[in-house]
């Protein structure tokens, strides 16, 4: 059986965002992991939540599911959900799905603070 690609997620504040760090592929494989974490900050109720993607090479369509997933409940919430640090490959999935235009993506982590505007540059 070959190994499973691994996802590493760190979860730090910074003021009232929480950032989840990720590091490896967002794939089948480890989809459920990212679907986990999510959930738990969910629960916890943060009002802001930044994925910092800078250390994700690929995503995959089990991996969009679970980011269209986590951005429908906070949505529905009504709490935030922003990303920074896209790889080519993973900007390229989520134009193709038409996400772009739904996830906040920003170009640096700093500029993702007190936002309000879509920056899909």
């Amino acid at each position: 059986m070959p190994q499973r690609p691994s996802l590493q997620i760190s979860v730090r504040l910074s003021g009232d965002t929480t950032i989840l760090d990720l590091t490896g592929e967002i794939t089948l494989f480890n989809s459920p992991e990212f679907a986990n974490s999510d959930a738990q900050l969910r629960d916890k109720r943060v009002p802001y939540l930044l994925l910092n993607m800078l250390g994700v090479p690929y995503v995959d369509s089990s991996g969009v599911a679970s980011l269209v997933e986590g951005l429908r409940f906070l949505a529905i919430s009504r709490r935030a959900l922003r990303s920074t640090g896209l790889s080519k490959s993973a900007r390229t999935v989520l134009e193709l799905t038409h996400l772009l235009r739904i996830f906040e993506v920003h170009q640096t982590e700093a500029g993702s603070f007190g936002s309000t505007a879509t920056s899909t540059v």
